[in-house]
């Protein structure tokens, strides 16, 4: 069996030729111990450190292979970020059965200070759709064991895929309750993240933080924002699902800053902060060491995967070519074909894959919502200062302009496509606003309330702790919430569900029959133990590019 670096670029599959915010609460304690597969414990400086206290992932499967991730600490002084510690040797081996009778591919792999301890191996040579076993080795020490699955091969007739949907979690927000409860299914192929995997801020000194970040500064070096992916990943409830199931994920802004874009961010300030351009790199190199994903500093985060004849999932990079924001609600650059949020060459890679896909359905995994939104002007002051919290304001005035509504250009073209060239069975799954929606994606907005016409679909997941509306103005759940999203559904009839209050992740099924959803709802973001109670699903019926509230839940 064979295992590739990940710096060698290996495709994900033959590409076809190509046709010619908001703003969030800055909080969120101690790092929490655990033992047992997929539990960590957080070492010490002076003590002799666990040498896998980060746990083990995988990411980014294919028919053939999947990414598997792990850091060691070998001496105490080599703590992440701390540019020390000797370089070292670990292996890594992987089984078709969690007690290793029979390993299927093995090697080993040199890291050091250079890339903070973190290891990365592509596995290749394995086979389709089948669940594997791994570990890895540090002199005496063993990891967790972690599982993970193959995709399908290209040809194969796949009935069901299912998938965790999460995004926006902020350490100091809330636990992970969210993970844990993914972790605790039995049914999941992989975990769709679809950014805000952490956050840049510092510890806020009014002490809100229900646990402190670390290091207690904005990130702004490389070594802030190792040491903060390092904290992340002592959550013993991401350690779990990491162990459990294989990732796909993308950024959005938080792993770097602010409402980010190509040349800057909200919350970059040069030269206080250094370069925009120094800054990023760091935030990207850290990003490539610590997640388990097919990227590395200088190559493209967006890529695609295929689920045999049933499904194509392309990730999107909404972030690292897109142009500065617009300064108010009512700027006509914000329609300029010059300004873009995904890129010339992005724009034209997701178009293409969409025409010339021979998948059923066409799945996009999108860091912020596509679907226009309108936001009324019969909402109160109060009602319009919550949700300027919430997505950002321009001029005092909420308004999105930080999605694909201040980039109308791109999506005029994406929208262009699929209505053109008659593109079926298209779903957006989206992220970064801290609430659950299901929206049809008027071809036109104007005429859709008379005809329904619809080019594709959105559905998006709230966050797993970031704060939404009931935070932030201070109620309890679904009471003043209510009226506001009552009042965005008259002016915006394409949005069929909204939830402006919840905390918790989602549940993806695609089938050829229909894409469904649930939303799940903690009980309490605050309490690491927190339940979860399924509180919508919607379903999207094949050929219909329409979702319908369904009472059936996925088993």
């Amino acid at each position: 069996m064979n295992a590739t670096s990940p710096c060698d670029d290996r495709p994900l599959r033959p590409e076809p030729p190509a046709l010619t915010r908001r703003q969030v609460l800055r909080t969120g304690g101690a790092l929490t111990a655990a033992a047992g597969v997929g539990m960590v414990a957080t070492p010490t400086a002076t003590a002799e450190p666990d040498p896998f206290a980060h746990g083990v992932a995988s990411g980014d499967p294919l028919p053939d292979g999947v990414l598997l991730w792990t850091r060691v600490t070998p001496t105490p002084e080599a703590q992440p970020g701390s540019g020390r510690g000797p370089e070292v040797t670990v292996s890594w081996e992987v089984a078709p059965d969690e007690t290793f009778t029979a390993v299927v591919a093995h090697g080993s792999v040199r890291t050091g200070p250079q890339r903070d301890h973190t290891v990365k191996v592509d596995v290749t040579d394995l086979a389709p759709d089948t669940w594997y076993w791994y570990r890895f080795r540090y002199g005496d020490a063993v990891s967790p064991v972690g599982r993970t699955r193959t995709a399908p091969a290209a040809d194969a007739a796949v009935t069901r895929l299912r998938m965790g949907v999460v995004s926006c979690s902020n350490w100091q927000a809330g636990h992970f309750a969210a993970y844990r409860q993914l972790a605790d299914r039995d049914d999941l192929d992989l975990v769709l993240h679809l950014g805000d995997y952490l956050y840049e801020y510092g510890v806020p000194s009014d002490g809100s933080a229900v646990r402190e970040h670390d290091p207690a500064v904005e990130m702004i070096t490389l070594a802030d924002y190792r040491r903060r992916h390092a904290q992340y990943k002592t959550d013993p409830h991401l350690a779990a699902l990491h162990a459990r199931v294989p990732f796909v994920a993308t950024w959005d802004d938080h792993e770097s800053a602010n409402n980010a874009w190509s040349g800057g961010a909200e919350n970059h300030t040069e030269p206080d902060e250094g370069t925009w351009a120094e800054r990023r790199a760091a935030s990207q190199q850290a990003y490539a060491e610590w997640m388990p994903v097919r990227y590395e500093p200088g190559g493209r985060l967006y890529r695609r995967f295929g689920f045999g004849t049933l499904a194509e999932l392309s990730m999107l990079d909404l972030r690292t070519y897109r142009s500065k924001q617009v300064a108010h609600p009512f700027d006509r650059d914000q329609h300029d074909p010059e300004r873009t949020i995904a890129g010339e060459e992005q724009l034209r890679w997701l178009i293409d894959g969409l025409v010339t896909s021979s998948a059923q359905w066409k799945l996009i995994g999108n860091s912020v919502m596509i679907a226009p939104v309108r936001f009324p002007s019969t909402l109160s002051t109060r009602e319009l200062h919550a949700l300027t919290g919430l997505i950002g304001p321009i001029e005092g005035i909420p308004y999105n302009v930080d999605q694909w509504d201040g980039y109308t250009a791109d999506r005029a073209t994406v929208f262009s496509a699929l209505r053109d060239h008659g593109i079926q069975d298209t779903v957006f799954l989206t992220g970064d606003i801290h609430s659950g929606w299901a929206c049809e994606l008027p071809a036109n907005p104007l005429t859709y309330p008379l005809n329904r016409n619809s080019v594709g679909v959105e559905l998006v997941c709230t966050s797993v702790t970031s704060d939404n509306l009931d935070d932030i103005l201070g109620v309890r759940p679904r009471t003043l919430s209510l009226a506001v999203e009552a009042a965005i559904k008259v002016s915006n009839p394409h949005v069929k569900y909204l939830d402006f209050d919840s905390h918790g992740y989602s549940v993806l099924e695609v089938s050829p029959s229909a894409v469904h959803m649930d939303w799940y709802a903690l009980d309490d973001r605050t309490d690491p133990e927190s339940s979860a109670r399924r509180v919508m699903s919607y379903r999207v019926a094949a050929g219909t590019q329409r979702v319908t509230r369904t009472e059936e839940v996925l088993r």
